[in-house]
């Protein structure tokens, strides 16, 4: 993909129908826009869009409820695995003021006596709204799914095997965010979500066409991402630009406070952070590793131990 122009106003669309027509079309486009931006917009992605209006109902109905009723769900010391997270809990890495947000986390459901058991949290439901837990669940299932494609994608682009993510994110420490960004007044200090980077491998963002959300393109300038309505937003993260020596860059990203006119709204996203399994080993592919590029982390890590450093620097787990 060549070097955007200086007019460039936001990401171009891909279609995930190519997929099936065109497979390696779609992951060369894919790939390019990886590279290019670390992010990638993605129309036609399969999410069926009834069920996402009845998560964008239920997301505004859960926190509407009242401050007492919501931190009822909030459990202290828990690093905001699951449950709710009050407002101006979590801080961007190096950031001097917390963001202006609240948040509630659903999980992978997991069997009793999981290998994984004592990793992954049990989730919690709330009481209010009604079918939360139903369409929550269904919503998670069609974000792995879609999210599985998407990987198969990224993989034929890097010369893998089409199912090489399979054994890595079967059981993945996956999370389904439900954010809001309450009103803000004049004098707020911070930003709706500080400028930082996503730990996991990739992720999957809904709800990205009220304006707000930008990536720090390479020329140093912030470029606003502007989806049709709909469309998923992908981006890479932290795990993955590991995972490729930087090849495909984890790109630093912020959400801006609105224009005046639109500070009285609040913001609702809901961005599914993907992730591969506690015990994955996150070692530099050697694909990604030339002369040119020699490899940035000669120790691999698990994807459980990565978390917690990154769950630390960010303000959610204690050290």
């Amino acid at each position: 993909m060549a070097d955007a122009p200086d007019t460039l106003e936001t990401l171009p669309t891909l279609s995930l129908t190519q997929n099936a027509t065109d497979p390696d079309g779609f992951a060369q486009a894919l790939g390019d826009s990886f590279e290019r931006f670390g992010f990638a917009v993605v129309a036609d992605h399969g999410v069926p869009a009834d069920l996402v209006a009845r998560a964008w109902a239920q997301t505004e109905a859960l926190f509407a409820l009242g401050e007492e009723e919501k931190r009822g769900y909030f459990v202290p010391g828990g690093g905001g695995a699951r449950g709710y997270t009050p407002f101006k809990t979590e801080i961007a890495k190096g950031a001097d003021v917390v963001d202006l947000k609240e948040f509630w986390h659903v999980g992978r459901d997991l069997p009793a006596g999981h290998r994984f058991a004592d990793l992954m949290a049990p989730n919690i439901w709330p009481a209010r709204p009604a079918a939360f837990r139903d369409t929550f669940t269904e919503l998670f299932a069609a974000f792995d799914r879609a999210g599985d494609v998407l990987l198969s994608a990224i993989a034929r682009h890097l010369g893998l095997a089409p199912d090489w993510f399979a054994p890595a994110v079967k059981d993945g420490n996956s999370i389904l965010r439900l954010l809001h960004y309450p009103p803000i007044p004049a004098d707020a200090e911070g930003v709706r979500a500080g400028a930082h980077e996503d730990i996991n491998l990739i992720t999957l963002l809904l709800g990205a066409e009220e304006a707000g959300l930008e990536l720090l393109d390479r020329d140093g300038h912030w470029l606003p991402i502007k989806p049709p309505e709909g469309a998923l937003v992908v981006n890479v993260g932290d795990m993955l630009q590991r995972l490729t020596n930087h090849v495909l860059p984890s790109t630093t990203h912020r959400v801006v406070n609105p224009p005046p006119e639109r500070r009285g709204h609040s913001r609702y996203s809901m961005p599914f952070f993907l992730h591969p399994a506690p015990d994955f080993l996150i070692e530099t592919l050697p694909g990604c590793i030339s002369a040119a590029n020699p490899n940035r982390y000669p120790a691999p890590i698990t994807a459980h131990d990565y978390l917690h450093e990154r769950l630390v620097e960010i303000g959610l787990v204690k050290a």
